[in-house]
């Protein structure tokens, strides 16, 4: 087992397999996406593209060595805006940080491009990026029992972003995906299982196991890898370009909601901790 060095992420690859496995390593804040986070999720799937030696990825997040209840674990809370963080940064890395690029298209092209097979073992919370990740970019998405999500973008005054909003009406249907996207509610991982989105539901304890054994019959001697790079391949290529616009669609929404009055009045009322109180501009 080799690892590399990233501050956000744990990369760890299984020489013989080929098998990458990538944590989300913020369990201090339910591993949220961190701009940082996500240069370095960025930066592992390019290592995995460039190295012949890798067959396939999962990603999962890291439990809080803290906290031995399942039902805190979290995937990823999504979003998270620290400018303390960003002040600390060197020159070179702010200039790989495009602040206009809020529905993650560099990240979610490069994902959805990547001809190898992507597992996500979800094993907590996965709010708003944090299920769009998985909804755009993994190949397989499987769940604890105790996992669930929400979109909540809509009730924070934006939109969603990463393609979920070409993506998920592919998956749930039309009217589904409004229904989830326009009220954020809560989604069970049964209930994820239900409409579509992940392929099982799992006993919290069995999901890593379970994953890595699905990976394991992907990529030799197991499975014919070749096979499943091209089966994927060619299922995404005639995608790629309605992924992009969507992306490009999402990016120019993004921009201007993230200047309304509706979405400064949703992050005043979350630091207040009241319901928010939307003029409709």
């Amino acid at each position: 087992m080799t690892e590399h060095s990233f501050k956000n992420i744990i990369y760890e690859k299984d020489e013989e397999t080929g098998i990458v496995q990538i944590t989300l390593n913020r369990p201090e804040i339910k591993n949220a996406l961190t701009m940082l986070l996500l240069l370095d999720l960025y930066d592992a799937v390019e290592m995995v593209d460039q190295d012949d030696t890798a067959k396939g990825v999962i990603i999962t997040g890291a439990r809080h060595p803290e906290q031995d209840d399942p039902l805190k674990e979290a995937f990823s809370s999504g979003g998270y805006f620290d400018f303390s963080e960003l002040e600390a940064l060197d020159e070179e890395t702010k200039n790989r940080i495009d602040f206009q690029d809020i529905a993650l298209k560099k990240l979610c092209l490069k994902m959805w491009q990547l001809y190898k097979p992507i597992i996500v073992a979800m094993n907590g919370l996965a709010i708003g990026g944090g299920f769009t990740i998985p909804l755009a970019c993994a190949d397989l998405i499987y769940a604890s029992e105790h996992a669930w999500a929400r979109l909540p973008f809509v009730r924070l005054g934006i939109a969603p972003e990463l393609s979920s909003s070409y993506l998920l009406p592919r998956i749930v249907g039309f009217q589904k995906a409004k229904e989830i996207m326009f009220f954020g509610e809560k989604l069970s991982a049964q209930e994820m299982y239900d409409i579509g989105v992940v392929n099982r539901v799992l006993p919290h304890e069995e999901l890593l196991p379970y994953v890595q054994q699905q990976m394991q019959k992907l990529v030799p001697p197991g499975g014919a890898w070749k096979s499943v790079c091209r089966t994927k391949t060619i299922l995404h290529q005639p995608l790629i370009e309605a992924v992009t616009q969507a992306l490009d669609r999402e990016n120019v929404v993004l921009n201007e909601l993230f200047g309304s009055t509706d979405f400064q009045e949703a992050l005043t009322a979350r630091m207040e901790k009241r319901e928010p109180s939307f003029k409709g501009a």
